[in-house]
């Protein structure tokens, strides 16, 4: 059995490694403070917006993959979504993370 590291305190080297990486990053949502859902919204200066959330995978492992991109034909979708999640979960964290390379961040990501 694999321990998970809490969720507040795995935000918040989250949070650290974005900002010391020369982003910006910042809580939309706190949820649950041991076990809560992450979801993690990332931009590139400001556009290319894609949520991700981590998903079990067949090796028992779990990483985060992208479940929504930014959709110019409905540029509130993906801020609908985590509105509506918000209130729909109160576990749910949802972290907002401004970063270059926030594909390759989010894939660095441990499991």
């Amino acid at each position: 059995m694999v321990t998970r590291l809490p969720t507040h305190l795995e935000v918040g080297g989250i949070l650290r490694r974005a900002q010391a990486e020369g982003g910006s990053a910042t809580v939309r949502s706190r949820g649950e403070r041991d076990a809560g859902t992450l979801l993690i919204l990332t931009m590139e200066r400001g556009g290319n917006a894609r949520l991700w959330e981590r998903m079990p995978q067949l090796d028992g492992g779990r990483s985060f993959q992208a479940i929504m991109d930014e959709d110019a034909e409905k540029p509130n979708k993906i801020h609908e979504y985590v509105t509506r999640r918000a209130a729909q979960d109160a576990d749910c964290w949802i972290i907002e993370l401004d970063i270059d390379g926030a594909d390759r961040f989010v894939a660095s990501l441990p499991g």
